[in-house]
């Protein structure tokens, strides 16, 4: 088997040098209006001496904002004097879907979250994701993921990591989840984990981590406080930023099984029937969908298959076959 093509990406930025930059990971991309055009991602590296290196990144879906906006403020603001090693700062992961306010990007409709492990010969979506997979999660001891629930998803906003095999890798990830201090912590299931920038990460044995928090298409005052005060408290907690953690009450939960999901079986209308946060028995109703195509048909109604409170719940008014309508979460200690 021959050897991968070197990354079409060229950093303007140097990960070895102290100090603070600001720079571009340049990606070569032709286009209509610009024969020899680049997608210019932005990048931040905040270093100072040896130490753990931090890889931070946002907008790995283009609607989801907290995250992007924690990090070009931590950007602006981390001063290397406070650092003990390196930050690799990258707000907005898929820049394209990013600039687009989509989930997915514009040029090649590419979900960054599920191109794992990419390729240096693919879509724009695959070159990124080559370039974080050979070129940027080596050099990271811990990787930080924001998320949200972008525009059709909401969340209560919570921090997480996943039950991993390797126990000592999963101990380290629930003490930085811990030390996030968010709301709400979540020992997270996903419903397909191929292809995604967590299992990648995961997979090299890094430490990571990420949120949900929020969503809907936009950010509250609160959801960004919780990013950024939370973010600065996992540099602190892994000795990358000097000063300590601001702990915070949080609620851990579990997603046990994939009894945790519902969807919905028919396109039409979703009437909302508990709000985040609240508690659900099995067999209760979560959410009904109402048929739109004509009068005088009932709604479906759809139950809990478990009980625990509301973590997520289908965000728009409308509702298709197939889609996320809520997810529960189980709390624990």
């Amino acid at each position: 088997m021959s050897a991968l093509r070197p990354s079409p990406i060229a950093p303007t930025v140097d990960f070895e040098r102290d100090g603070v930059q600001h720079g571009f990971l340049r990606l070569p991309y032709s286009r209509d209006d610009s024969a020899w055009g680049s997608v210019m991602i932005p990048v931040c590296v905040v270093r100072s001496g040896k130490g753990s290196t931090a890889l931070l990144t946002g907008g790995n879906h283009g609607d989801e904002y907290e995250g992007p906006l924690a990090l070009y403020d931590l950007a602006r603001t981390l001063d290397p004097k406070n650092v003990s090693g390196t930050v690799i700062i990258v707000p907005a992961m898929n820049y394209p879907a990013f600039r687009a306010g989509t989930r997915t990007s514009p040029i090649d409709k590419g979900n960054m979250n599920r191109s794992f492990p990419g390729r240096p010969d693919g879509t724009v979506t695959e070159k990124i994701a080559d370039y974080f997979q050979r070129e940027l999660l080596p050099r990271a001891d811990i990787v930080f993921d924001f998320h949200s629930g972008g525009k059709t998803l909401d969340f209560v906003p919570f921090c997480a990591a996943h039950t991993l095999p390797d126990k000592a890798q999963e101990k380290k990830a629930f003490a930085a989840v811990e030390a996030f201090s968010a709301p709400f912590s979540m020992r997270m299931t996903e419903i397909d984990a191929v292809g995604m920038y967590d299992t990648a990460a995961e997979e090299m044995g890094k430490v990571f981590v990420t949120t949900e928090l929020g969503g809907g298409g936009t950010s509250r005052a609160e959801t960004v406080r919780i990013a950024r005060r939370g973010i600065l408290n996992v540099l602190r907690h892994a000795g990358i930023v000097e000063g300590a953690v601001e702990k915070g009450r949080t609620q851990w939960l579990d997603m046990p099984s994939g009894d945790c999901f519902a969807f919905a079986e028919e396109d039409g209308m979703i009437e909302t029937m508990v709000d985040l946060g609240e508690p659900v028995e099995e067999g209760q109703v979560v959410a009904r969908i109402h048929p739109v195509g004509r009068t005088g048909q009932a709604p479906q109604e759809i139950r809990a298959r478990m009980s625990g409170l509301l973590a997520a719940r289908h965000f728009p008014g409308l509702v298709k076959a197939g889609d996320c309508v809520s997810v529960l979460g189980v709390a624990v200690r």
